[in-house]
């Protein structure tokens, strides 16, 4: 069976459509079957980002290595029947992984996309603000209880154990580290260490702010593909950011995987 990725966090802007695509692409690049799945039927974020690596490749005449976009229904999110199954099963049949980005709010599809990942990738901005979707805090600093997003999780925990399926490997990546505030950025390290131990999770870092991630979404670029486009020589900002990707793909821990690029 194919390993499922899910990004999630019910909060915008913290870097998931992003994550979704680098991480996705990367794993197509080391030779895995991958599938993709956007759940936010109508930003569309992540799909629109692979859909202009399409049609940037076809108009350059570039191979580029590709992830397989599947799509739901436009009014997927509307009840009665099913329809992330039938989807999902249908990559199955031909994926390694399937990476499934939610939208960054909460809805019947991004629950039950939550209970079905073996690997949940939480990004979050390095604040106090994304911090609470987490736990919520006294204003001493102590944590006082999980919050929302958090008894999400467990609630998809408990499905997948009702379920017979197997744990769920959640990381909670800490995106746009910053160098400026260093006081703000180890008092919320010290908390999510301090909250990981309560609700299980690990942490790891994600990607620092980089103007570079901006400007590769309308061609559907992404760090790795710098060099294919005619990238001789990458700036220090650019090898430091391929450098964050390596990280967090071997901080993943996929089945399989060697961050080999």
């Amino acid at each position: 069976m194919a390993h499922i990725i899910v990004v999630g966090n019910e909060k915008g802007g913290s870097g998931k459509s992003t994550t979704s695509m680098h991480v996705a692409t990367a794993l197509s690049r080391m030779g895995h079957r991958v599938g993709a799945l956007d759940l936010d039927v109508r930003q569309r974020s992540f799909g629109r980002y692979l859909e202009n690596r399409a049609a940037f490749a076809a108009r350059e005449g570039l191979d580029l290595p590709t992830p397989l976009l599947a799509e739901l229904s436009r009014d997927g999110n509307d009840g009665g029947d099913d329809p992330l199954s039938a989807v999902v099963g249908a990559l199955d049949e031909s994926c390694d992984f399937i990476l499934i980005d939610c939208p960054g709010s909460h809805t019947k599809l991004a629950q039950m996309a939550h209970a079905l990942a073996d690997t949940l990738i939480t990004p979050m901005n390095d604040s106090f603000i994304d911090f609470d979707l987490l736990a919520r805090m006294s204003p001493e600093g102590k944590v006082l209880a999980p919050s929302i997003y958090a008894e999400m999780v467990w609630n998809a925990r408990q499905l997948r154990g009702q379920a017979g399926a197997g744990p769920i490997d959640w990381i909670v990546l800490r995106n746009r580290l910053g160098t400026q505030e260093m006081h703000n950025k180890r008092k919320v390290g010290t908390a999510l260490a301090s909250l990981s131990k309560r609700i299980g999770f690990r942490v790891a870092a994600g990607f620092a702010e980089r103007v570079i991630f901006r400007e590769l979404f309308p061609r559907g670029l992404t760090l790795l593909d710098l060099r294919d486009i005619g990238t001789a020589q990458l700036s220090m900002s650019n090898i430091a950011a391929r450098q964050e990707l390596r990280d967090l793909v071997t901080e993943l821990r996929l089945p399989g995987v060697n961050a080999a690029f």
